[in-house]
């Protein structure tokens, strides 16, 4: 559930900018069918509007740092943003659902709910660990990576995609994605204690239902989780990278 890796470069076109992105990239005789007018419209609204969400919250974060001169405890400036434009994020599901992205229903459902589970599951439902900095290094990679993301995907849309964006997309995961993983991992470390004292979400036997779940164990998991995925996912990425950049030059020296 390595919730960065899912917008650095493997969310492909969840957001919007799909089937336009891709044809303007391939390298093929055959082009992507795109969205049509309305659904193209939609989604340039929905682009538009996550990236200028994702906005407030850096500038919420720059706000609040130079008002209070330290950077700690500065996840409550943002807080409420945060979990309105993240689980916003779950429309993309629909986008995959619907037909109106070419990307996976099933990846882009675990790209986006490992984040929600992150934001909901863990920060919000354990308050001690919001005052961490490690909710800052994730946040903080996520934010960066949205704007990016979102414009692209506006841009993509829209058949003017700038260099620079396009560069960022497929360069800034180098940094973001390991600094988001780690401040993911260590937000869910410093969970568990407070999880197992409470037996948060936790079902003990005996019960009616003859069922047990231990949130302590599966949390747990889901940090374990991470070591399959991350170089898996971080090697995709570079090998995207390479493909798309050095496409991006060989049309350069074309033009």
């Amino acid at each position: 559930m390595a919730a960065v890796a899912a917008t650095a470069a493997t969310k492909g076109n969840a957001g919007g900018g799909g089937g336009r992105a891709g044809a303007g990239e391939g390298s093929g005789p055959r082009k992507k069918k795109g969205p049509g007018p309305v659904a193209t419209a939609y989604l340039v609204i929905y682009n538009v509007v996550m990236t200028a969400g994702w906005l407030v919250i850096a500038v919420g974060f720059v706000r609040a740092y130079l008002a209070k001169g330290s950077y700690h405890s500065l996840y409550y400036s943002i807080e409420k943003p945060l979990k309105f434009f993240q689980t916003g994020a779950l429309l993309e599901i629909l986008h995959c659902a619907i037909g109106i992205v070419p990307s996976s229903v099933v990846l882009t459902s675990f790209q986006v709910m490992s984040r929600v589970f992150l934001i909901w599951a863990v920060t919000h439902s354990v308050k001690e660990v919001q005052s961490e900095d490690s909710v800052l290094l994730f946040v903080i990679a996520w934010t960066i990576t949205e704007i990016i993301r979102y414009s692209f995907y506006t841009f993509s849309l829209l058949n003017h995609l700038p260099y620079i964006i396009k560069w960022a997309r497929y360069t800034l995961f180098i940094v973001l994605y390991p600094m988001g993983v780690t401040g993911e991992l260590l937000t869910i470390y410093a969970a568990l204690p407070f999880v197992r004292q409470a037996g948060l979400y936790s079902i003990s036997l005996p019960n009616k239902y003859n069922f047990s779940f231990d949130y302590y164990a599966f949390l747990i998991l889901v940090m374990i989780s991470y070591i399959p995925l991350f170089p898996q996912l971080y090697f995709h990425m570079i090998h995207q990278r390479r493909k798309v950049l050095s496409r991006t030059e060989e049309h350069k020296k074309f033009d």
